[in-house]
């Protein structure tokens, strides 16, 4: 079998073999209800306590400022659902960017329904979002601003801080979401001092399991429940904890934590190193969004005129080279990537569009095989579509 080279890592993460050790060992003997009184369920309580302390650790939160959810989609949907039914009475107004992810879009098209007010501020072709259209689309009836710190496809990185600190100067009541699923634990992210007060992330991007995620939520923000029952997490969230994923997003949250503090930039300067070498190979080559150098450390978004992107995709796959076309939630779709329409992207550069993102477990050696492989596929492809 051949070397595989997994660069699909915005999409979902590989688990880490520790984190599955961990979850193995819940499911197995630390198998305790953590709401149950006995011993075992006051062993399970206290491993997700100290999951629940380095998760918050990592954007240095208070602890019991951290719901676990399912994962990015569920705290998206509790953060804008239950911001907007608390905060109704106040206004029906809503802002957001065109470029989010669907759970957050698809979210606000929902409350369109139900009779809200949302405008979808426009990007430059950077896929970055101005401070100036945020502050001329603010109302004294906007409830909510949502915005997705790092975009999943072409990895713009948003000005959250400066957009925190002024809607905290000079709209208070606005409740402030960040969509951090691409974020967490690849760059700095303090809800505390650049003034969010809700923030999603997801476990299965960091190394942990699928099916775990989290939603910070500042203390005394207003938030209502979207469902019901014995009152598990401070009542926001009822339900039978998922301790095993849980325990498993704790521990891979100490490992990316651990990374970082030995080298916070090894997944940028990869990232850097590999744009410059498949533009060497391939001097054709068209990057989308932010330039190599900038945006997330960890997302590289480009495409090869005359190359459609899907038909690259499964060269490389046979190559044993993963990448990904765009969203892991619409990939499937055969819609162009509103991301890309967004940015400006003609047509055919965005039907052409490939993804590679980056994890601590990508290694210079295996990268620097990708550009002679990339300019491999892409003849292939070429001679193929000439026929």
């Amino acid at each position: 079998m051949k070397h595989q080279i997994y660069l699909d890592n915005a999409a979902t993460t590989q688990v880490l073999p520790e984190v599955v050790d961990e979850v193995i060992r819940c499911l197995t003997k630390d198998f305790g209800n953590p709401s149950s009184l006995h011993r075992l369920g006051l062993q399970s309580e206290r491993k997700m306590k100290q999951a629940r302390k380095i998760v918050a650790q990592l954007i240095q939160v208070p602890p019991e400022d951290i719901i676990f959810t399912s994962g990015g989609t569920e705290s998206n949907n509790l953060a804008i659902l239950g911001t907007a039914r608390a905060r109704k009475r106040y206004g029906n107004h809503c802002i957001t960017t065109e470029i989010e992810h669907p759970s957050i879009l698809n979210t606000f098209r929902y409350l369109e329904q139900e009779g809200w007010n949302v405008t979808y501020l426009p990007v430059d072709s950077y896929g970055v979002v101005s401070l100036e259209d945020l502050k001329k689309a603010l109302r004294k009836d906007t409830v909510l601003v949502s915005i997705a710190h790092v975009n999943n496809e072409i990895g713009s990185v948003q000005p959250v801080k400066e957009t925190g600190l002024y809607l905290k100067g000079n709209y208070p009541e606005t409740i402030f979401h960040i969509d951090a699923v691409q974020s967490f634990g690849r760059l700095p992210i303090r809800p505390l001092e650049w003034g969010i007060d809700l923030l999603s992330i997801s476990g299965h991007k960091i190394h942990a399991p699928k099916g775990i995620g989290a939603l910070y939520i500042k203390k005394g923000t207003p938030i209502t429940s979207l469902q019901w029952g014995g009152g598990q997490e401070l009542g926001v969230r009822s339900g039978t904890e998922n301790l095993p994923g849980i325990v498993g997003f704790g521990r891979a949250a100490q490992w990316i934590k651990e990374k970082i503090s030995e080298d916070e930039n090894y997944i940028s300067g990869m990232k850097i190193e590999l744009a410059n070498e498949i533009a060497r190979e391939i001097p054709e080559v068209v990057f989308n969004g932010p330039k190599p150098s900038e945006g997330a450390p960890h997302i590289l978004n480009f495409s090869i005129p005359g190359v459609r992107g899907e038909t690259l995709l499964h060269v490389l796959e046979s190559y044993g080279v993963y990448v990904s076309t765009g969203s892991a939630c619409s990939s499937r779709s055969v819609k162009t990537s509103h991301v890309l329409k967004a940015i400006g992207v003609s047509q055919q550069v965005a039907e052409g569009s490939i993804r590679i993102s980056l994890s601590y477990l990508n290694n210079h050696d295996e990268l620097s095989q990708v550009p002679q492989i990339l300019r491999k596929s892409v003849d292939q492809v070429k001679r193929f579509t000439r026929r």
